[in-house]
């Protein structure tokens, strides 16, 4: 059994706690990225990828994944992808996305926007912690528009 094989067995977080926050960005429209090879294919799919490094802390609920969500509803452009992966818990597909993310150092929550594989836009942790999801929302809206067709 692989490194990570036996680490999605034994998660930081369990899947009762961890579900219900998934599926407020899945049951939006977001796709999962549960693998690297999962990461790597869609980062490698041409047009533009929104990446969303979700999390259990209190800023992931209350700015991070409201922000996203209210982004993607007010704006005309969007990306062509909507995708997510949890940190503590996708440990591979986590660990696949923050090396796409480099030179950055890890941060969870995170959202990245990618264009043809390219990051272009990037919010780490420090930059939603103790803003509101109006703020991230309009932060985002401005990098669909300069980045999604």
């Amino acid at each position: 059994m692989s490194i990570f094989a036996a680490a999605k067995i034994f998660t930081m977080y369990p899947v009762e706690i961890v579900n219900p926050m998934k599926e407020e960005l899945t049951d939006f429209g977001f796709s999962e990225l549960l693998s690297a090879t999962s990461v790597n294919e869609q980062l490698a799919k041409s047009g533009s990828t929104l990446v969303v490094i979700n999390s259990v802390c209190g800023c992931s609920a209350g700015t991070a994944r409201p922000g996203v969500m209210m982004a993607i509803s007010n704006s005309a452009k969007k990306p062509n992808f909507l995708t997510t992966c949890f940190a503590g818990f996708d440990l591979e597909a986590v660990k696949a996305v923050r090396e796409h993310l480099l030179p950055y150092p890890p941060s969870s929550p995170a959202i990245a926007l990618f264009k043809d594989g390219k990051l272009t836009h990037y919010i780490e942790r420090h930059m939603i912690e103790g803003r509101s999801a109006q703020a991230i929302a309009e932060n985002l809206i401005a990098a669909f528009n300069q980045h999604c067709n």
